[in-house]
């Protein structure tokens, strides 16, 4: 009894400790800004490079009916990119649409839309092998509100300038809608 009356304070310190470990570690997680990332080519990124511009991320596909939106995205990057990050993120999990590799899809991506906005590793955006930042963009604990997941290709998450998830658009949402660009009302 007396043993534990000694080393109570001491345990008291180690479970706060634990504690104080466990919020840094669950608030790093939430950060989209901590998510670890490869650029198409292989190499480590960072989302931290965005910070105070907004961010579309985008899950592409380069046989897809809406593949064409590729040139509205390069567009945006064009008129906006100063603002507005285009960062797309190739994926294979609908209808297989993205069968090639990452210089495959680098090769295409440049010929026939000539992109220049950054492209990364191609992911997959649902089911076991989630990739970390798609499961921040689907968690409503982490993002603080969307639980939608993407229902195709070209689905588009905004994030505005603090890191924050502001928008989910479906396919259909054209890159250059006023909602993206901010444009609304400005007679453009």
């Amino acid at each position: 009894m007396r043993l534990r009356t000694l080393l109570y304070p001491v345990l008291k310190r180690v479970s706060a400790v634990k504690s104080i470990s466990n919020m840094t570690k669950s608030k790093a997680i939430t950060s989209i800004y901590d998510i670890p990332l490869k650029d198409i080519q292989g190499r480590d990124v960072s989302l931290s490079g965005y910070r105070g511009k907004k961010m579309l991320i985008v899950n592409t596909a380069s046989e897809c009916g809406y593949t064409p939106q590729y040139e509205a995205l390069q567009k945006l990057h064009d008129l906006f990119g100063d603002r507005i990050a285009v960062l797309a993120f190739p994926c294979n999990d609908f209808g297989g649409q993205e069968p090639g590799s990452e210089q495959d899809i680098k090769a295409f991506c440049q010929a026939r839309f000539n992109v220049s906005f950054p492209m990364f590793g191609k992911v997959e955006i649902k089911g076991a092998g989630i990739h970390p930042l798609y499961a921040w963009l689907t968690d409503p604990a982490s993002n603080g509100w969307n639980s939608e997941p993407p229902s195709w290709n070209f689905c588009k998450y905004l994030v505005d300038e603090e890191g924050n998830l502001v928008h989910f658009f479906s396919p259909a949402v054209d890159p250059l809608d006023d909602r993206i660009t901010g444009e609304h009302g400005k007679g453009h």
